[in-house]
């Protein structure tokens, strides 16, 4: 690819997305366009390439991203060290709202899979939200809080099928030795 061609790709990935393409993504579900349009302008989009790392477990941070395009990687370091994959996650999904919600540190790596264009969205911008139009501010807040209770219910899910096939495998392995 020519340097021309390049800088016009970049051109077009760190483009502002269309209010249309905020409306069809989950967290600005019921916003109004006069806002879509506000948060088309202010949301920096950020561009990362395959491997780079968006943060890591530990870090500090006040952001949320939303994916545009590409894929992430979701990965939490286990108590011996290791990184297991949560979760991978594409166009239309967000990561990092736990901490806009708390002040404690990353909870887990995010590592774009592919080229990935992101939202950034910071406190800032969401406090300016809040000034701006506070019922907006409510729908996106709401609509963290209703894609957190969906993780933790599949995760409630995942933890009670692996207690069970704990106990199950227990339980075989005892009467197995009478």
């Amino acid at each position: 690819m020519t340097t021309l061609a390049q800088d016009e790709q970049k051109k077009r990935m760190s483009a502002p997305p269309t209010p249309d393409t905020l409306r069809e993504i989950g967290l600005f579900g019921a916003l109004s366009d006069d806002v879509l349009q506000w948060m088309s302008n202010t949301v920096p989009v950020v561009v990362y390439g395959a491997g780079d790392h968006i943060f890591r477990e530990g870090d500090q941070a006040r952001e949320m991203f939303v994916v545009l395009g590409g894929e992430v990687e979701v990965y939490k370091k286990t108590k011996r060290g290791a990184e297991a994959r949560v979760a991978i996650l594409g166009p239309g999904d967000w990561f990092g709202e736990m901490s806009i919600l708390d002040c404690t540190p990353r909870s887990a790596t995010v590592t774009a899979v592919a080229p990935a264009r992101v939202l950034k969205l910071t406190s800032e911008v969401l406090d300016a939200l809040y000034r701006k139009d506070l019922k907006s501010y409510a729908l996106i807040v709401l609509n963290v809080a209703r894609e957190l209770s969906r993780r933790l219910r599949v995760a409630d899910g995942i933890i009670a099928d692996f207690v069970a096939n704990v106990t199950e495998e227990y339980v075989h392995s005892r009467s197995s030795r009478r």
